[in-house]
């Protein structure tokens, strides 16, 4: 049964499929509800968490007690990696944003899979490298824009990385919350709204429903 769980993860494309029975035996389902914590920061960890449907985000809590979202992880994605890699304490949160199905591979069976499956230690570092740049990014952004520029940004990411193309433009299914827009862009909850009702009005952005559809990727960068 797992074989053909993972057999959809980005991660382990290209396994035989004996490479992909042997790494299910060592793989554990989770069913995990909303809001639940799967992993905390500075806690011991020796998991990877291998996201078979639902969505997590990433979070760490600034020195003012305030929550930064670093990203929002839906199905295929994959977290845990660094402590599994590293041995040392989690470096951020990971929550559940809804009813969450993980599976789960303990630090030593993934240490001897990648051992007979190298091609994946490359994969996985590839991906640590593209989170590290997106994370320059964001401190870059978070640093250097404006209000309405970071909430952009945030958008213009979300469609990047969860977005569905449209005829109208690019669909966000079940959008963040604006105080999770608001954790994600360094704002408030009440700034995201002012900006979202203003790009609303202006034709960038349609809201519908839970969802939210983006008309194009040339959303103003700046308050002015």
């Amino acid at each position: 049964m797992h074989s053909e769980l993972l057999k959809k993860v980005p991660l382990f494309e290209g396994l035989t499929h004996e490479e992909l029975e042997g790494l299910s035996q060592v793989a554990m389902l989770r069913v995990f509800p909303k809001d639940r914590v799967v992993i905390m920061a500075e806690e011991e960890g020796d998991s990877l968490f291998v996201i078979h449907s639902g969505r997590v985000k990433v979070s760490i809590v600034s020195e003012d007690g305030r929550e930064v979202i670093l990203s929002i992880l839906s199905t295929g994605n994959f977290f845990g990696e660094m402590a599994l890699l590293d041995g040392n304490p989690r470096s951020a949160n990971v929550t559940t944003m809804e009813e969450t199905e993980l599976l789960m591979v303990r630090r030593a069976d993934f240490l001897r899979f990648i051992q007979l499956a190298p091609q994946v230690a490359i994969k996985l570092l590839a991906v640590l490298a593209q989170r590290l740049r997106k994370t320059d990014r964001k401190i870059e952004g978070l640093a250097l824009s404006d209000v309405t520029g970071r909430i952009t940004q945030t958008l213009l990411q979300l469609a990047e990385e969860h977005g569905t193309p449209t005829k109208d433009g690019i669909l966000i299914k079940n959008r963040p919350t604006h105080q999770d827009l608001a954790n994600m862009s360094g704002t408030t909850r009440e700034t995201v709204s002012r900006v979202l009702k203003r790009l609303e009005t202006q034709g960038y952005i349609i809201p519908k429903s839970k969802d939210l559809l983006i008309t194009g990727t040339d959303l103003p960068i700046s308050d002015s």
